[in-house]
C-alpha cells in the first residue's frame, strides 16, 4: 500500500535547492507515480471532428479523463486548441482540469498544459500573426523575438506553461508541405530566427519547444513522414546547426522529436540523437517530448517494436521523456516492461527527473500554488499584438519584379481584382493558426479574428478607384468555366492585381500544410491557366502569390508588370499587401527560400556544391533559380562601397573584419538587408558554392549612408570533414555581399593560416554585425 504524502513535504520548500527538492518528490514517489510524470491526456480528444494531428483515427480510444490522472499526469494537451473556447472559458476549463489532477493524485503535483504556438497562440480569438516563412522573409530576428515575447505572454496569462514552437527544420525540398512553418533553406538564418523566437517565448515564461529533432524536412520525395536518406555530414553541417544554435544560445527548455526515420533509425528510437548529442555532446538540460503519437508509431509506423510497451521502452531507452498527446506506450505498457525486467527503472528515474525539475521550474511545486492564478481577464487580439502582427506582415512581402517601375501604383485609373486569394483572408493564415486548423470544422464560428481580404484592403487603400473582382478559378478543383469572365475584367481594366496562391489546411485538406505536400512546384489547381489566360490579354498584371511554400514563378518573369511573393502573412496581411502595392509601404522582405524557374527542375536548395548548379555540359536541367535566396526590391536603391577585410589573412582559430559603405541612394527612405556569403574554392570534401555567413537589416533615410561590419570567426567556415570531425581547414576563403545568386560587390579573399584544426565542443555560431550611421 502507498503511504499518504506528508502534510508539508521538502519538495513544496523553497527555500532548498533545486535539486535537493526534486531528489525528496521522486524519493516520495512510487513507480506507479513516477511513470505517470511521463505521460499526457487529451481532454475532449472524443470531441475532436476531423484531423488536427497524424492519423488521429488510429488512436481514437481515449482513456477517461478521471482514470488517466489517478496517479498524476505529466503533460494536459491542448485545453484551448482542441475546440472553439474563448479565452475565459478555456482558462475555467484549464483550472477545472488542474483541480482535478491535484485533487485526484496522492502527491498533488499539477501537469504542465501545452499548446500550439506557430502562428500566435493556437486558440479561438487570438491573434493570428504570419507564418514562420515570413518571420523569415523579414530577416528581423529582434522582431520575431518581441512576437513570440506577445505570445508567450498571453499563454502565460492564461495558464499554458508550454508551446510548441519554433519549427527549426531547414527546408530541403520546397515540395514538402510543412515548408510554410520553417523558417527557411539556410541554417544560419533559421538559427538567427529560431533562436531569437525561443528567446522571446522563454522571456514569457514559457517553455520553449524546438521541432523536429531531426532530419524531418529530407524525407524522400518531399513526403511527409517519409524516411530520411541523408548521410552524416549534412546532417551535421545543414540540420542540426539551428538546433544546436537554440540550445546553447536560445536556451530552451524542451525539444520534439522528428516522425522519420534517417537511414532506418526512427528519431523516437534513436538514444545517439537524443542522448549522446543533444544531451552529452550539446549540454541540454530540458525535456524531450514526442511528436503527437510518435512513441506508437515505433509499433504501428516504423515497426521496430511488437507491442506497446516495447515502442514505451524503446523511446524510453533513447531520451523521450514525455508521450504526447496521450499515453499508449508509457503508462501501464511500461509499467509491464518494468515489472518483466526489461526496463531499468533507473531510465523512469532519468526521465521523471526531468519532467519534475521542468514542473519546478515553472513554479508547480511551490507551496501555495494554485490552479486559480491565470489572468482574470486577457485580450488575446490586442492593439499591441496587432501592431507586431503587422509590421511582422509588412517586412516579410518580398517584391520579385518590377522591371517597369509599376509599382507603386500611382495614378491608376480603373483596377481589377482576380484570383482565388484576392477576396480570401483566410488565404493569409498558415495551417496551424486556429481559423485553418480547428476552426473548419466549425463552420458555424466564423475565422475567429477580424482580418480584411486583399480586395478589401485595396478598396481602402484606393479611394475614389474603380475596383472590380472575379474570382477566376478555386484554389484546387473546380473547373475553367470563369475564366472568360477573368479576362474580360482584365481587359476592361486599365491594371489587373492577379491574386494565387495556396489555402492552407491538414493532411490533403489544403494545398499548403502538414500532410499537403505537392508533386512539383506549379501553382495548385487551374491557377496556371488562369495567369495565362489574363497575361494573354496583354494588359499590365501585378502577379501576386500568398502562399506556403514558393511555387515556380520563372515562367512569368518579363512577362507580368511587377511579381509580389507574400508568404502566409497573418491577420494583417491584406492591409500589409495593399500597403506595398500602393506605396504606403516600401517593401524590404528577403527570400528565405528560392523561387524555382522550372515546376519541377529544382527540388533543391542553394546549397548545392558546383555539380548541383547548372551545369549544361552534365545535364540538360538548369536549376537556376527564378529568383535565388536572398532576394527582394526595394523602391529606393542602395550603393554598396569599399568592402574590404581588415586583412588578407586570419589564423584558422582567429577572426576578420568585412566592412562597407552602405547608402540610400534613391529618392525614399527604406530598409536594406545586407547580406554576406562565403565560398570554400578548395576544400577536402565537396561545398556550397557560396553560403551565408552574416546578415543585418538596415534602416537608411533617403540620402543617407551607414558603415557596416561584420566580424567573422574561424568556426563560421568550419565544416564535417572525411572523418566526420568538424574542422577548420587552411587555404583561401571568398567574401561577397549580395544575394545567393548574385553579388553587389567584388570578392575579398582571406587566406586562412594554420594547421588544420578541429573544433571540439561549443564554438562560435554566429556572425556578430554593427551598423554605423554615417552623415
Amino acid at each position: 500500500m502507498t503511504a499518504s504524502a506528508p502534510a508539508d513535504p521538502v519538495w513544496r520548500d523553497t527555500e532548498r535547492r533545486p535539486e535537493e527538492r526534486v531528489d525528496a518528490l521522486l524519493a516520495a514517489m512510487s513507480v506507479q507515480e513516477k511513470v505517470a510524470q511521463l505521460g499526457s491526456v487529451w481532454p475532449g480528444f472524443e470531441t475532436v471532428t476531423g484531423d488536427v494531428a497524424p492519423m488521429m483515427e488510429v488512436f481514437s480510444q481515449s482513456p477517461d479523463f478521471e482514470e488517466a490522472v489517478r496517479h498524476g499526469i505529466g503533460h494536459l494537451t491542448r485545453a484551448f486548441g482542441t475546440t472553439p473556447v474563448t479565452a475565459a472559458q478555456g482558462r475555467d476549463r484549464l483550472r477545472g482540469m488542474q483541480e482535478q489532477v491535484v485533487a485526484a493524485s496522492r502527491l498533488g503535483i499539477p501537469a504542465i498544459a501545452h499548446e500550439e504556438c506557430l502562428t500566435g497562440f493556437t486558440t479561438l480569438g487570438a491573434t493570428v500573426y504570419p507564418a514562420s516563412i515570413a518571420w523569415a522573409a523579414t530577416f528581423d530576428p529582434d522582431l520575431v523575438r518581441e512576437m513570440a515575447a506577445a505570445i508567450g505572454a498571453d499563454m502565460a496569462a492564461v495558464g499554458v506553461h508550454q508551446g510548441l514552437s519554433p519549427v527549426l527544420d531547414v527546408v530541403r525540398d520546397h515540395r514538402w508541405g510543412r515548408v510554410e512553418e520553417t523558417l527557411g533553406e539556410d541554417p544560419y538564418l533559421v538559427s538567427q530566427l529560431g533562436a531569437a523566437y525561443v528567446q522571446g517565448l522563454e522571456g514569457a515564461g514559457i517553455v520553449a519547444t524546438l521541432k523536429h529533432f531531426a532530419g524531418y524536412s529530407a524525407s524522400r520525395a518531399a513526403r511527409n513522414h517519409a524516411p530520411v536518406s541523408m548521410g552524416p555530414r549534412e546532417l551535421a553541417d545543414v540540420i542540426l546547426p539551428p538546433f544546436e544554435y537554440a540550445v546553447r544560445v536560445g536556451r530552451t527548455r524542451s525539444v520534439m522529436n522528428s516522425y522519420s526515420d534517417v537511414d532506418g533509425v526512427p528519431a523516437a528510437a534513436d538514444d545517439g540523437l537524443l542522448t549522446r548529442l543533444l544531451r552529452d555532446a550539446w549540454g541540454f538540460q530540458g525535456t524531450v517530448v514526442s511528436d503527437y503519437w510518435a512513441v506508437a508509431f515505433l509499433r504501428t509506423m516504423h515497426r521496430v517494436a511488437d507491442t506497446w510497451g516495447a515502442a514505451g521502452a524503446a523511446a524510453l531507452r533513447a531520451g523521450i521523456d514525455v508521450e504526447l498527446p496521450g499515453t499508449l506506450g508509457y503508462g501501464q505498457p511500461l509499467l509491464e516492461e518494468i515489472a518483466a525486467g526489461r526496463v531499468d527503472e533507473a531510465l523512469v528515474d532519468r526521465a521523471a527527473r526531468r519532467v519534475l525539475r521542468q514542473k519546478l521550474e515553472l513554479g508547480l511545486l511551490d507551496r501555495g500554488w494554485s490552479a486559480g492564478t491565470a489572468s482574470a481577464d486577457v485580450d488575446l487580439d490586442s492593439s499591441g499584438n496587432r501592431d507586431i502582427a503587422r509590421r511582422m506582415a509588412e517586412r516579410s512581402i518580398v517584391l520579385l519584379d518590377n522591371p517597369r517601375g509599376l509599382l507603386p501604383l500611382d495614378g491608376v485609373g480603373t483596377v481589377a481584382v482576380v484570383g482565388p486569394c484576392a477576396d480570401d483572408p483566410q488565404a493569409f493564415f498558415g495551417c496551424y493558426s486556429f481559423p485553418n486548423h480547428v476552426l473548419p470544422h466549425f463552420p458555424d464560428m466564423g475565422i475567429g479574428v477580424r482580418t480584411d481580404s486583399l480586395l478589401t484592403a485595396l478598396r481602402t487603400a484606393l479611394p475614389g478607384v474603380p475596383v472590380t473582382h472575379v474570382q477566376g478559378c478555386a484554389v484546387v478543383g473546380g473547373d475553367l468555366d470563369g475564366l472568360p469572365a477573368a479576362v474580360a475584367a482584365a481587359e476592361a481594366a486599365d491594371l489587373t492585381i492577379l491574386v494565387v496562391g495556396d489555402r492552407a489546411g491538414l493532411f490533403g485538406l489544403g494545398t499548403s500544410g502538414e500532410g499537403c505536400d505537392a508533386p512539383d512546384l506549379s501553382l495548385p489547381g487551374h491557377q496556371a491557366a488562369l495567369v495565362e489566360a489574363v497575361l494573354a490579354t496583354g494588359r499590365d498584371v501585378v502577379l501576386v502569390a500568398v502562399s506556403g511554400r514558393p511555387y515556380a514563378l520563372g515562367q512569368y518573369q518579363g512577362r507580368a508588370a511587377a511579381v509580389v511573393q507574400a508568404f502566409f502573412p497573418g491577420e494583417e496581411g491584406g492591409a500589409a499587401l495593399a500597403g506595398v502595392l500602393t506605396g504606403r509601404v516600401n517593401p524590404s522582405g528577403r527570400l528565405p527560400v528560392e523561387v524555382a524557374r522550372h515546376p519541377g527542375g529544382a527540388p533543391h536548395t542553394y546549397l548545392a556544391p558546383p555539380l548541383g548548379q547548372n551545369s549544361a555540359n552534365v545535364s540538360n536541367l538548369d536549376p537556376t533559380a527564378a529568383y535565388p535566396f536572398g532576394h527582394g526590391l526595394s523602391y529606393t536603391t542602395f550603393g554598396y562601397d569599399a568592402f574590404a577585410a581588415s586583412s588578407p589573412t586570419m589564423p584558422v582559430d582567429g577572426s576578420v573584419d568585412l566592412t562597407v559603405t552602405l547608402g540610400n541612394t534613391g529618392g525614399r527612405d527604406g530598409e536594406e538587408v545586407v547580406q554576406l556569403y562565403a565560398a570554400d574554392p578548395v576544400a577536402s570534401v565537396t561545398r556550397p558554392v557560396t553560403q551565408l555567413v552574416g546578415f543585418v537589416r538596415v534602416p537608411l533615410r533617403a540620402g543617407r549612408s551607414a558603415r557596416v561590419r561584420f566580424t567573422v570567426h574561424a568556426d563560421r567556415l568550419s565544416f564535417t570533414g572525411r572523418d566526420l570531425c568538424r574542422i577548420v581547414e587552411p587555404g583561401e576563403v571568398t567574401f561577397r555581399l549580395g544575394t545567393a545568386g548574385s553579388s553587389v560587390t567584388d570578392t575579398v579573399s582571406v587566406l586562412l593560416e594554420g594547421q588544420r584544426r578541429t573544433v571540439l565542443g561549443e564554438r562560435v555560431m554566429d556572425t556578430p554585425a554593427v551598423v554605423e550611421q554615417l552623415d
